[in-house]
């Protein structure tokens, strides 16, 4: 039985990470929220009702952000699901301190919002990690399983990710480590072919 709570934002290694929604359009097989509550010993991640901006920022103005070595978007949904709070929130987190932030997400935004997104995280964004999960296409679909079965979602992550180098600094594409040396030798190939950076991540962080 799933339990839920409040936990908009929760510590990890001196970091900070917001949980500002449960939606997302994907269903990836290795997913931590197919088998738990929570992240690492967090409280559950699963949250009552949909916050709201004003919810997101009285949770954090009971944070000192100033003392984490980064703020991170990443919960139990898909950041970008809730595009205008993920926005305002960078916009209030700059406002009030210089920690950097970090977006965790599919890099399926445009897909979500039916438009292009990337210019909106210029100026707030300083790092954005995406997940890569495979090599090619069909692979990637089969690990993912977005909603959207018609669509080369692969693609459009790839995109998403080429085209944010020109508003966010630091670009990477990841993949977990459990994959294989070949996949992971495939996958390095993939990011060099845009021009990011690939981080190999154990299965558990």
């Amino acid at each position: 039985m799933k339990k839920t709570a409040m936990t908009i934002s929760y510590e990890l290694w001196g970091k900070l990470y917001l949980n500002i929604t449960n939606k997302c359009p994907c269903a990836c097989t290795f997913c931590l929220r197919q088998n738990d509550d929570g992240a690492y010993g967090s409280d559950p991640l699963w949250l009552e009702h949909q916050p709201d901006y004003d919810e997101v920022i009285e949770n954090l103005k009971t944070r000192d952000l100033s003392s984490y070595k980064e703020i991170i978007f990443c919960g139990y949904g898909e950041p970008t699901s809730e595009l205008d709070i993920l926005l305002k929130t960078a916009e209030y987190i700059r406002s009030v301190c210089d920690t950097p932030i970090r977006l965790n997400t599919n890099g399926l935004a445009n897909l979500i919002h039916g438009r292009k997104t990337e210019q909106d995280f210029k100026g707030l964004i300083d790092t954005v990690s995406i997940s890569l999960n495979a090599s090619d296409s069909k692979a990637y679909m089969a690990i993912t399983r977005p909603k959207w079965t018609d669509k080369d979602c692969f693609a459009e992550m790839l995109s998403f990710a080429e085209t944010m180098k020109k508003y966010v600094p630091n670009v990477i594409l990841t993949v977990v480590d459990v994959i294989g040396e070949e996949e992971i030798a495939k996958s390095q190939a993939v990011a060099d072919s845009i021009g990011v950076t690939l981080r190999v991540r154990p299965l558990e962080t």
